[in-house]
């Protein structure tokens, strides 16, 4: 058990850690990254997000999002499995914030929205209009996901101090 105990300390720490990360990211984003955006002309801010949205896939961005995204699964899957210890209902609802308000948030609201922003050519007349939804659109859901992601990183930190004892 003390292995067990070792390995799911270790895993949740280093998922918190991912979670903080993706946390102060959105939250880069949520107050000064897309404030900064919104105050230059439409075209300079489309072009300015599209050169965002394609420099932030990269292999670093992606391991510690997809990577918290897994450890939050297999912390979920350890809780369930440990579902009598101290810390387990934090440690399922750690994993599930990130996973539903981080994650699927991502999935479902913003990259769609950062596709539709891909193929406007930001000097097109029209695309201020689109513009100026994107960013009250974007910016939104991206509030949701730093909260959710600041929760997941609160509610580990709770299983933590609970695995510790």
């Amino acid at each position: 058990m003390a292995i067990v105990d070792g390995f799911l300390f270790t895993l949740t720490f280093i998922t918190a850690l991912g979670c903080g990360l993706i946390a102060g990211l959105f939250f880069a984003f949520s107050v000064a990254v897309m404030q900064a955006l919104a105050r230059l002309p439409a075209a300079g801010g489309i072009a300015a997000m599209q050169s965002i949205n394609s420099a932030i896939l990269n292999p670093l961005f992606l391991v510690i999002f997809l990577g918290t995204a897994a450890g939050c699964a297999l912390v979920m899957l350890t809780a369930l499995a440990r579902w009598h210890s101290p810390g387990s209902v934090y440690l399922l609802v750690g994993g599930a914030l990130y996973l539903g308000g981080s994650l699927l948030v991502t999935a479902v609201c913003n990259v769609p929205k950062n596709n539709t922003l891909a193929s406007v050519a930001p000097a097109d007349p029209g695309s201020a209009g689109l513009w100026a939804g994107y960013l009250a659109s974007w910016t939104t859901w991206n509030h949701v996901r730093t909260v959710a992601s600041l929760a997941s990183l609160s509610s580990l930190i709770l299983g933590l101090c609970s695995l510790a004892h």
